[in-house]
């Protein structure tokens, strides 16, 4: 699939233009204004026109042309230039598109899993970091949640200016990533986030890759039954989830708010309280963990020159179903028929006749029956539009009222069929949510995930490298910069020294660095013992950053704590060296806690250990003869070696049992 001309590959997607039809030029769905291109590069630009049409891209001066194929898409590259901005690009054919407030900088991908997708707005200090989030030349994009059981290039969503009022919802990690170097490098930073919180690692790899590694049969039969009978699998998965639905109490009991008219424009909304949208409603105090109906109303004052036209409503995903009104009508709604229906972003045409002048209502009903719920997409994704002119952006308060309360009479998890629905099928992530943002140029990835593969920790030291290769040759932009974030400590403290997956699947981590191009940041030391999603997020961002900046940038700074490099045994005491000492070996406390010594049995036990210049004297009474040394060798270890830049040591063994 992935080696072949790069002007194919562009060929061969399917653009991200839901309805529109050959006879005007269009751009994929990552090319909107205030975007943000790889600085330095000769960027893709691609899209769709009437087959065999020229078109023409001007930006800062620069013209590239291509022919559009016979199936109407288009491919070029233009030299993007040094970083700055804003400017204008001009993409021309029979008609001609204007994007504005396009910056040139530095790109980045993250992805992952609910590490990754975990939001500001749910993070540590999460008031103050949103006041104060005013970073224009930040950009952030927002890939929609959407398996897909064959690559797909199709992708909503713009690209909006980092804000106060955009933030919250975003990728904390890849935000305090970005803003790190965009303080330090005094450029332009664009961030598209997409992940998945619970996913593994086989959904974000490539099928082709996955058949390489030989190991995933099983999944790839699945795979194959799936996309052979797509459709008899989704009745199937209606049915299932309708049964379950009836079973535990959770099936919607009927749109009890229509009829008290709460959809309608004259309905007296003042007495709801407000919500600012979008959000997972459980993030809002006196919510909770409610399933069931809430309401939502906002007004909107509609320009003249729209009245009585077609209009565009977007509200981003909608957890789990939808019915949407404008003025008191139905417009679109959004069920379980939909594949991944939770995570669709809404998109309905409002009819112009409903269209006045003025005021006008918009009424949704989202009924959620488990899990999160909500009107909870990324910012940039709620608008109402008229074609080609600016939206209204429809982010903000909210009035809600909850209609409904679901008291479940079984508490069972929520069925699945396993197949096109399943964000955790193999490859569905890569085809539906990588893919379409191939060959998007960029400088790097950032990836934090692994907590669903920890059972799986043998099979995760082949699949995250063949994952990194899939997503490489799937660019074709060579080895980009890969940076990965370990596991952080959590669960309960053991008393003696253990051995667990978390540990094993950590060291996968660590061993991944031998794949070009690719870094570590350690959090062994920020995470929480009750709570799998710690909320500081800050440093695990400024971490990936510092790697990022020494290795992808040049600059000389200290990047990585400790890494253990070789071990000696004398007069019965491990002594261990190590790399990336930088300015000195510290010890956070009154001494070094962490580290583990076995003899030829194998049995570990607690060892003494102290600092001694750049290396560490490891001993115990009860090993004579100490042969393997582990530090921080557990899900939750107390370890506290750093490095004078205040940087945790990697966790290490130095045996191979």
């Amino acid at each position: 699939m992935f080696r072949r001309a790069w002007a194919m590959a562009a060929a061969l997607l399917t653009f991200g233009l839901a309805g529109a039809a050959f006879g005007d030029v269009q751009l994929h769905g990552l090319f909107t204004d205030h975007m943000v291109l790889q600085q330095k590069m000769d960027v893709p630009v691609w899209g769709t026109a009437d087959p065999w049409e020229t078109v023409t891209v001007e930006f800062r001066g620069k013209k590239a042309t291509a022919t559009a194929w016979k199936d109407g898409s288009w491919n070029l590259k233009i030299k993007s230039g040094r970083a700055g901005g804003p400017f204008e690009m001009k993409v021309i054919g029979k008609n001609t598109i204007v994007l504005r407030d396009v910056l040139v900088g530095e790109v980045w991908v993250a992805s992952g899993q609910s590490n990754m997708q975990w939001s500001v707005v749910a993070s540590l200090n999460a008031e103050q970091e949103i006041a104060a989030a005013d970073y224009p030349e930040i950009r952030l994009f927002s890939v929609p949640m959407r398996p897909t059981v064959t690559p797909d290039g199709q992708i909503g969503g713009t690209w909006v200016r980092c804000a106060p009022g955009s933030v919250g919802n975003f990728s904390a990690v890849a935000y305090y990533f970005g803003r790190t170097l965009h303080k330090d490098m005094k450029v332009p930073v664009g961030l598209i986030n997409s992940s998945w919180g619970g996913t593994r690692a086989e959904a974000w790899t490539s099928r082709e890759h996955l058949v390489r590694l030989g190991t995933y049969g099983a999944d790839i039969q699945l795979l194959d039954q799936t996309l052979g009978d797509q459709e008899n699998l989704l009745q199937k998965e209606q049915e299932i989830v309708a049964e379950w639905e009836h079973r535990t109490g959770r099936a919607d009991p009927g749109n009890k708010g229509f009829g008290q008219g709460w959809a309608a424009p004259e309905f007296d909304d003042s007495g709801w309280p407000t919500m600012d949208l979008p959000v997972a409603w459980e993030m809002v105090e006196g919510m909770g963990t409610l399933d069931g109906a809430v309401w939502f109303r906002r007004t909107v004052e509609v320009p003249q020159v729209w009245a009585g036209k077609d209009l565009t409503l977007r509200l981003g995903p909608v957890d789990d179903y939808d019915v949407t009104y404008f003025n008191g009508e139905k417009i679109g709604s959004t069920g379980s028929e939909t594949p991944g229906y939770w995570a669709s972003p809404r998109r309905y045409t409002v009819p112009g006749r409903l269209v006045k002048a003025g005021s006008n209502t918009i009424a949704v009903r989202a009924y959620d029956h488990f899990g999160g719920g909500g009107i909870n997409g990324a910012a940039g994704l709620m608008s109402l539009s008229d074609e080609g002119g600016e939206p209204i952006e429809l982010e903000g308060p909210w009035k809600y009222q909850v209609e409904h309360v679901i008291v479940a009479t079984a508490n069972d998890a929520k069925p699945g069929t396993g197949g096109a629905n399943n964000p955790n099928t193999a490859t569905v992530l890569f085809n539906g949510m990588i893919w379409p943002l191939v060959p998007y140029g960029i400088r790097g990835a950032i990836w934090y995930q692994g907590e669903s593969n920890s059972g799986a920790y043998d099979a995760y030291r082949l699949l995250l490298p063949a994952m990194i290769e899939s997503w490489r040759d799937a660019w074709q932009q060579g080895d980009f910069a890969f940076g990965i974030v370990q596991l952080a400590n959590f669960m309960a403290r053991h008393d003696q020294p253990t051995d667990t997956v978390w540990a094993r699947l950590r060291e996968t981590q660590t061993q991944t660095l031998s794949v070009p191009n690719t870094g570590l940041a350690v959090t062994i030391d920020i995470g929480d013992a009750v709570d799998i999603h710690p909320k500081n997020k800050q440093d695990v961002g400024k971490r990936l950053a510092l790697w990022a900046e020494a290795k992808v940038y040049g600059k000389k700074v200290v990047y990585s704590g400790p890494m253990f490099e070789s071990m000696e045994v004398k007069d019965g005491k491990a002594i261990l060296s190590f790399d990336h000492v930088g300015g000195g070996l510290v010890v956070k406390g009154d001494q070094l806690k962490g580290f583990a010594v076995a003899g030829e049995d194998r049995n570990f036990v607690w060892a003494n250990a102290r600092i001694d210049g750049k290396k560490v004297i490891v001993w115990s009474d009860q090993v004579a003869e100490p042969v393997a040394v582990r530090y921080a060798w557990a899900d939750n270890p107390e370890a506290n070696l750093y490095n004078e830049a205040d940087l945790p040591a990697v966790p290490f063994r130095t045996d191979g049992w």
